[in-house]
């Protein structure tokens, strides 16, 4: 039950993401969020709706290993879990260390349950 929760809020976080890099990233919302400059923003528009359909397509794969539930979904949770993970590490390292928070721990919190069995 745990595992589906918080793999439900990991796949809701990355659908907002993607919200955020493909509508938003040249609005105020998408500026304040990510602190760019309109300029800044209206140039790397593409580069951030790309990045946001990858945030997409993370959420759909872990929508869908919990739409296929328990054992069946299993395999395909933890994999776009992993992706997530490697995704939200890869992120703190490179970008910014609020992403190990908004991305890498959710993952791990969804991750530990699963494995867990909880």
């Amino acid at each position: 039950m745990f595992a589906t929760i918080f793999t439900v809020i990991v796949a809701a976080l990355h659908v907002w993401f993607m919200a955020l890099e493909m509508i938003f990233w040249t609005k105020p919302l998408g500026r304040a969020t990510f602190g760019t400059t309109a300029e800044f923003a209206e140039q790397t528009r593409a580069l951030a709706a790309n990045q946001g359909l990858y945030n997409g397509f993370l959420a759909a794969g872990l929508f869908w290993g919990l739409w296929l539930g328990q054992p069946d979904g299993n395999a395909i949770t933890v994999f776009f879990l992993l992706c997530v993970l490697a995704a939200g590490l890869f992120g703190s390292a490179t970008v910014s260390i609020r992403i190990l928070l908004a991305q890498a721990l959710p993952a791990l919190l969804a991750l530990g349950a699963l494995m867990l069995g909880i």
